[in-house]
Order: structure tokens, then sequence, then C-alpha cells
């Protein structure tokens, strides 16, 4: 395993609370942006999350990959879905993107697993 997803997933939920506490007009604004981009349009909340996870791969970032792999499950993507993101990542990140590949892969796997554990339960 590269890291966890989960606990990053969740870590970056709770310091992104806290700098809401410290810096509120930037993340309110963030957040209004976030939500504005990604509600239902001519793009369905799914495919737009989908895009920001090529993108989180090809800018490498660790973060934005736990993010948008857990939103795009939630979105309703599957796994071919995000499978399919990664190789269009690839093609347009090339070798690093490889890498960040790997990991959206890893974190496919962890939330796909906690995701499947709380259908039984």
């Amino acid at each position: 395993m590269l890291h966890d997803y989960s606990k990053k997933f969740n870590d970056l939920s709770r310091k992104m609370n806290e700098l809401g506490v410290e810096i509120p007009e930037t993340m309110k604004g963030f957040s209004e942006l976030h939500k504005a981009s990604i509600s239902e349009g001519a793009l369905s909340t799914k495919t737009k999350e989908l895009i920001a996870l090529g993108i989180a791969i090809t800018i490498r970032c660790e973060g934005c990959i736990a993010c948008h792999v857990h939103d795009s499950l939630e979105a309703g993507a599957n796994a071919e879905e995000i499978k399919e993101t990664i190789g269009v990542a690839i093609l347009m990140g090339g070798g690093p993107s490889v890498v960040y590949g790997c990991e959206a892969m890893e974190a496919l796997n962890q939330f796909g697993i906690f995701e499947q554990n709380e259908a039984v339960h």
C-alpha cells in the first residue's frame, strides 16, 4: 500500500475545516466555487469528478487524488470509469502521471474495499 487514502481523505477534510476557521472568507469562496463547479449541468457531477481526478493525477496532487477518487465513487463512477480516467491522465501527463495513476489505483482499491464493507454491514 502506498498511502492510506481513507485516512488522507479524512485528515484533509478535517484540516480544510480548520483552515475555514482561520480564513473563513477564502474557504467559503472555495466551497462555493467547488459546489458550483461540480453541480449537475450539461456535464454530470460524476463526469466533472472524473475530470477533476484526471487533473489531480497530471498535477501530482495526492490529496486531490484522494478527494476525487472518493467523490467520483460517491457520484456514481465505477472502477472502469476511474481506470479510463487514469489512462487519459497518463496520456496527458506522461511518466509522472503513471506514478500518480498508481496512487489513484491504490485509492480506488482502498475506497472500493471500504464501499464493499459498508454495503455488507
